[in-house]
Parts: C-alpha cells; structure tokens; sequence
C-alpha cells in the first residue's frame, strides 16, 4: 500500500471513539521505528514533518521519497499518510510538489480573514489532488519550528468560520502546548472543545503537544471529538535518553568509535516502545 490521505482513517477514527496517532519522524531510524511498530500493532498512522525536520533531511522531496521506498521495501499494509506539521503558505505547495499525501496549513498567527482567504486557496487545491488538509484557529502553545504560542483557547465561531471552508481536519487551541508541560499548566479546556464541536459537528478535531497530557485528559478529548493526536517531544525524550545510556556504557568498536548502526538501536528501539504505549491509549490498535 503506498501513501493514503488522512481522511478515511479520521473519519474511521471519528466514528469509532479512537483517535490516530501523528508521530513527526527526524530521519530514517525514526521513520523505521513508527512504521515498523504501526505494522505490528495494525494501527493507521500519520507521518509528521516539520519544516525544520525537512531541511534536516536535505527537502521534502527527499523525504518524499524515503518513506515512499520504505513503505515498499517492508511491506507496510496499513495505511500511511505523510502530512506538513505546521506548514507555512509557501511550505504547503512545496510538499504538494513534493508528493506528500496530507498537509497543514497554520494560518492561526494570521488574522482571521488571512487565515480564511489563504486556507480557501489551499481548499481547492488540495480537492484537485486529493489530498488532505489540517488548519488551526488559536494558537498552540509553546514552540514549533521557531514559532511561539501561548497556548491560546480557539474561539469556537472562528472554528466554524474554518471548518466550513471544507478542510479535512482542525486543530483547535485547547490549551494544550508543544513540549513538556510545566507543573502549573492548568489542564485542557474540554469547555472550549465542546464549544468547538458542537459548531463544527462531525469534523475530526486535532490535539497538538500530545506529549505529557494525562491519559483520562486524553480520553476525554476524544470522547469530544478529538480523531489525531500528535506525539513529538515524548519520542525525543526516549530517543535521546536511551542513546545517551548506550554512549556512557562506552560500548564503542575496541577504541574505534561506535558503529552508528548499533549506537542509534537503543534509540529506535525507545521510538517503537513509545509509538506502541501511545496507541494504546489513543486506542487505534488493530483498526487499519
């Protein structure tokens, strides 16, 4: 199977009460891990890229095609979408060129009438091809890529506003942050999601900063409507703790150096552990 739009495994996700995991891949031990695990578990799944992963990874083209080839060369059967984090206007119609299945638009630093004319566009262009597309009112908090929010609560008439422009999905600020959240953070705000939702009615609804919000928060959102969650910085943690622990073991070639291959394995393997507890509580295992 190669690479599907997020659509059908949303709305599948809607209707049953479970929401799929978008887990942001860094470079190929990553992508290895979340496919390799997804296939395991029979769980859809989402492919995250930021702008800045991208450029990491020499452009979306390259990406592109990576995950393309290593959706053939294993054998993944479950369904694959390859979605823009975060995307910027011009970051949008790079990765359509670049022939990913899904795409964000964040329009919500921009007024609320830029954000409708813009996403309008992207609208169209995306039904021509196909492919599905995510735009956000309300800003997440934290940082992506360089861009700070506070962690604004979305109002729920600009929501609609969006919603009815046709996108696929909508990821709405509930609060919710990039990275850790800190010891005071208040919790979501399921009064704003149950705004949201009753203006939007069976729109799939997105939760970013999966990372660190408690699993009967997360239970809860997806009771309200809540079809993807995404998952970032937990993997980031483990990764980087589990090759840390590798390197102090000192377990290099006899003085040579490490040999990559067996140096990046805990971490991948940290990734596959994560992907599988995080499913769990989204509850897609088994629906692909």
């Amino acid at each position: 199977m190669g690479l599907v739009t997020a659509q059908d495994m949303l709305e599948k996700a809607l209707k049953g009460k479970y929401a799929v995991g978008q887990f942001n891949i860094n470079n190929l031990e990553w992508t290895k891990s979340i496919l390799q695990t997804s296939q395991e578990l029979g769980a859809p799944v989402i492919l995250g890229v930021s702008e800045g992963a991208g450029k990491y990874m020499t452009g979306f083209k390259v990406v592109a095609a990576m995950v393309k080839a290593m959706i053939e060369e294993m054998n993944i059967t479950v369904p694959v979408a390859l979605h823009l984090d975060h995307g910027t206007y011009e970051g949008c119609y790079k990765c359509i060129k670049a022939g990913f299945s899904s795409i964000m638009f964040d329009g919500s630093h921009f007024p609320i009438e830029e954000n409708v004319a813009k996403t309008t566009e992207l609208v169209h262009v995306c039904k021509q091809l196909g492919l599905s597309l995510e735009a956000e009112v309300g800003a997440i908090g934290g940082e992506e890529d360089g861009v700070i929010g506070k962690g604004e609560c979305a109002d729920p008439d600009e929501c609609k506003k969006i919603a009815d422009l046709g996108v696929t999905m909508l990821a709405a600020g509930i609060g919710n942050i990039h990275g850790k959240y800190p010891a005071n953070w208040p919790g979501l705000s399921f009064e704003t999601l149950a705004a949201v939702k009753e203006k939007v009615g069976d729109m799939p609804l997105v939760l970013h900063g999966g990372t660190g919000i408690p699993t009967d928060q997360i239970k809860k959102a997806i009771s309200l409507g809540v079809a993807k969650i995404n998952v970032n910085t937990e993997c980031q943690l483990s990764f980087q703790a589990a090759t840390r622990r590798y390197v102090e073991e000192g377990k290099d070639l006899a003085g040579k150096g490490f040999d990559p291959r067996k140096l990046l394995a805990p971490g991948a393997q940290a990734i596959k552990d994560t992907v599988k507890e995080k499913m769990e509580i989204f509850g897609c295992i088994g629906k692909a």
